[in-house]
């Protein structure tokens, strides 16, 4: 193998990564002349608070969760029992 050092090819090394670097360049000026820039509109809340008068209710009475089926249980032999209801 040769030294590139010796032979004179270091002048071919050296150009193809300057060569690659005025590309990188190229394509970063690119893409930033074509980007479009769009303006956001910040959105502005209202930072003015309401008393609000809140009347809290304790029920005592528990909410028994209905759902729409039914499990349905195993029996001992691993047959299921379906319910008359």
């Amino acid at each position: 193998m040769q030294n590139p050092f010796e032979t004179g090819h270091i002048k071919n090394y050296i150009l193809l990564y300057v060569s690659v670097v005025v590309i990188m360049i190229l394509f970063f000026i690119a893409a930033t002349l074509f980007r479009d820039t769009q303006t956001i509109r910040t959105k502005v809340f209202n930072q003015e608070v309401e008393p609000v008068n809140e009347v809290k209710e304790t029920n005592t009475k528990e909410e028994t969760p209905t759902t729409k089926f039914k499990l349905l249980e195993v029996n001992s032999g691993g047959y299921i029992q379906y319910s008359k209801d």
